[in-house]
């Protein structure tokens, strides 16, 4: 599986080292780069590690370790049947930061990464020194949304559409044409790489994938498919984040739109820096140079 992920990344023209990495029961695959304090970079949909290939070199040159893995389910890391729910991903985050580091860690994550990264934060504060999210709120912030404002009702549509059976076959149609029109409509204006496009869809067309990518919103938006071993866990997600964090939001974004994150205060009871950029979704690979200096800034405080 090793040489497998190191002979994708080098066909991507990847300048990262690779690694695999065992934590809460599953082997995952990472790209990682620099030496010194760990900073776990997890990624979203539809995405993958490199989408912070910009942060990780800046990171590595300022004097840190920087490690992004294939989420779960995102080959080469394992794809257990489940769970795939929001739980289970802030579960592999804490058990990467244990396999990782014996200090505290700096959590950067991106959509879903996002979420893993604050349960995470919620759950073991001690263990996170700052945490920095882009482009989805916090849940106790976000769900508010989903249910009080038909404009990300509307742009949401897509979370409800994957519960249908058919969505496997509609986002693979026409060589997943599907994955390059959502990141059209949430990144407007935004030119994405094709060689960036093309290491997606090479992901997405090996097995499981496709599946497990759709059961990250079949897990978590649906109780019936919620697992019961993780109740404990899901139970704490809406509670307040202890840890400083910077929060990035593109005012153009498709997908979560900028008046989601009103009131994102009242999901923190420690300090939040929320900044906004010109730009949409994939704020962190429109805008890398504005999304690094924040981050370099938000650091050295």
């Amino acid at each position: 599986m090793k040489k497998r992920c190191s002979e994708l990344e080098m066909q991507r023209g990847s300048d990262f080292k690779t690694a695999n990495v065992r934590a809460n029961g599953l082997s995952f695959s990472c790209i990682e780069s620099g030496e010194g304090p760990l900073v776990l970079a997890l990624h979203g949909f539809p995405d993958l590690p490199r989408t912070f290939r910009h942060q990780m070199r800046y990171l590595a040159a300022a004097g840190y370790r920087v490690v992004a893995p294939y989420m779960r389910g995102y080959f080469p890391t394992d794809a257990p049947e489940g769970p795939y729910e929001t739980a289970a991903l802030v579960q592999d985050a804490l058990a990467l930061m244990d396999a990782l580091s014996a200090e505290p860690a700096i959590l950067i994550g991106h959509d879903w990464g996002a979420a893993a990264v604050y349960g995470a934060a919620i759950l073991a504060p001690h263990k996170v020194s700052k945490l920095i999210t882009i482009a989805v709120p916090p849940s106790a912030v976000f769900v508010t949304s989903l249910i009080t404002n038909p404009e990300q009702q509307r742009r949401s549509w897509y979370m409800y559409f994957f519960q249908l059976p058919v969505a496997e076959m509609a986002v693979a149609h026409n060589d997943y044409a599907f994955l390059e029109r959502l990141w059209l409509d949430w990144s407007p204006g935004w030119h994405y790489p094709p060689e960036e496009m093309a290491a997606l869809k090479d992901t997405f067309r090996q097995p499981g994938v496709l599946k497990a990518a759709l059961s990250y919103y079949r897990h978590t938006l649906n109780p019936v498919n919620h697992s019961s071993g993780l109740a404990p866990v899901r139970e704490r997600l809406r509670d307040p984040i202890g840890v400083p964090t910077l929060y990035i939001h593109g005012k153009d974004d498709g997908c979560i739109g900028l008046e989601t994150t009103e009131g994102l205060g009242k999901a923190f009871s420690a300090e939040v820096q929320r900044k906004v950029l010109d730009g949409g979704h994939f704020i962190h690979r429109e805008r890398p140079d504005e999304v690094n200096r924040l981050i370099g800034e938000f650091l050295q405080e």
